[in-house]
């Protein structure tokens, strides 16, 4: 493990260096394929050594962490990263992850919806106390405060008509997965009826882009990989059950298989996708199952200097 950690920090301070926008890191726990269980370390690292972009969770899993310790934690990361900070919250859904902590897995959207409160009256930068169903705080200050005026964005991962409802209400950033005429068309609809601008908000997706002028060599390995990674996902939803967000079906669910060819299929691809969903963010994965982060570094490289500027010249003409 220590040399895809390792790998990941070069990969992360080379992207920074060539433009890249973002940097994101997802969550989960007792995985014994490594997955990334602690993000705070990690964003902390990262932050030390780049300059530039910004650092992210995609997502880190509300339920699991305390929200003053997680306010305390994230306002120190954006002090160390001079104000680059934003945070991702899911509400976790995998039963194993529940039964390790000790957590009722009936509990996560109150412990979520508190820890939003919790972390906004936190980085207000003021004085707060809070009574509510999970938590309750008298008299609390967070210091250090955040160097971005009211602490760093929080995105909430959307899946369902009642997690549009939840995004709406604390007045966050979105992560749609699922049936787009729920995360999307209808978070539009109700970001406006509560007075909203939905373009006032941004709404990111994983899709993961793989610029190469050879597919027929480079998809293979990545894709047996993919395969990896869509039977972990499909097990832990399996796991959850049919309703929960590891299990998301429906005829127009937002497409999110790789895109891969050369830049100007890239190009073209990754524009329309952005135009006809609305989106503002893309998330493309930086590692692989069983693959070292550096074997996908070039690609990422090329994604990076020719296919995003490219990319976000069309968005902005477009939406000009």
């Amino acid at each position: 493990m220590q040399d895809v950690y390792r790998e990941t920090l070069e990969q992360v301070a080379m992207l920074d260096e060539a433009g890249l926008d973002m940097t994101w890191f997802s969550e989960h726990h007792f995985m014994d394929d490594g997955y990334l269980p602690s993000v705070v370390p990690v964003a902390g690292a990262v932050a030390a050594i780049t300059k530039r972009m910004r650092i992210s969770t995609d997502v880190a899993l509300a339920p699991f962490q305390h929200p003053l310790r997680f306010a305390e934690d994230v306002a120190v990361l954006d002090q160390i990263s001079n104000g680059r900070m934003e945070i991702g919250l899911g509400l976790a859904y995998a039963p194993h992850e529940f039964r390790a902590f000790g957590i009722p897995l009936k509990n996560r959207v109150s412990l979520t919806e508190e820890m939003v409160q919790i972390l906004q009256l936190a980085w207000s930068g003021e004085r707060f106390s809070f009574r509510g169903k999970r938590y309750q705080f008298d008299d609390v200050h967070i210091t250090p405060h955040t160097v971005q005026p009211g602490g760093p964005p929080i995105w909430l991962a959307t899946t369902s008509a009642a997690s549009v409802a939840r995004a709406v209400r604390f007045g966050v950033n979105v992560l749609p997965q699922g049936d787009a005429s729920v995360v999307l068309d209808e978070w539009r609809a109700a970001s406006l009826a509560a007075g909203q601008q939905p373009d006032d908000r941004r709404v990111g997706i994983i899709r993961s882009v793989l610029v190469t002028d050879d597919p027929e060599r480079d998809w293979p390995p990545l894709r047996q990989a993919e395969r990896y990674r869509v039977a972990v996902y499909a097990k832990l939803g399996e796991e959850a059950g049919p309703d929960s967000a590891g299990n998301l079906t429906g005829k127009e669910r937002i497409p999110q298989r790789p895109i891969i060819g050369d830049v100007a299929t890239c190009v073209e691809e990754l524009t329309s996708f952005i135009l006809d969903n609305g989106f503002t963010d893309v998330v493309s994965w930086g590692s692989a199952p069983g693959i070292l982060p550096h074997s996908i570094t070039p690609n990422l490289l090329r994604y990076t200097r020719e296919v995003v500027p490219q990319v976000r010249a069309r968005v902005e003409a477009a939406r000009a």
